[in-house]
């Protein structure tokens, strides 16, 4: 019985992050798309996908840090749930390929937009968290054609130096 217990105890604590996934993520690939939005609302933003499908976005632009986004293929199946106001989906942008329409279908309205008429920028900004501590703007820097140009990330001054 004594070297049951340890196997048992390790075997529940390696389950434990597998069973709290599963709770959390209510909507997952093959549902419905009418399932996300029971769970989630009715979302803010929609846009279409070049494959047929779109986009649904549940952000919390422009003071929060989050954007959950829902796409949705052709035949109305949920795809992908994902949060994308996070390094590995603002890696995906691709200067001078994308421009103002790939990355509003991709994370949604900016938390701010700014124009710089001596550098001929426009540059939209997104509030995230990075690393699970520090508040980022992830910056989207347009020329006057709509091209993404430059991205960068700078410290976010309203919600100050870390997560508390």
């Amino acid at each position: 019985m004594k070297t049951l217990l340890p196997a048992l105890f390790a075997a529940s604590v390696l389950a434990l992050p597998a069973v709290s996934f599963a709770q959390s993520n209510t909507v997952a690939p093959g549902d419905d798309a009418a399932q996300a939005v029971a769970h989630y609302g009715a979302p803010a933003e929609t846009y279409a996908l070049p494959d047929g499908g779109k986009r649904l976005l549940w952000p919390t632009q422009p003071f929060g840090s989050t954007t959950r986004a829902v796409d949705v293929a052709a035949d109305g199946k949920v795809q992908r749930v994902s949060q994308v106001l996070q390094p590995a989906e603002f890696n995906q942008a691709q200067v001078g390929a994308w421009t103002q329409k790939d990355v509003l279908a991709h994370f949604g309205r900016p938390a701010e937009s700014t124009w710089y008429p001596l550098a001929h920028r426009e540059v939209w900004s997104y509030r995230y968290v990075e690393g699970g501590v520090w508040h980022e703007m992830y910056n989207f820097y347009f020329d006057r054609g709509g091209v993404l140009r430059l991205t960068q990330k700078s410290p976010d001054l309203l919600n100050g130096d870390s997560v508390d």
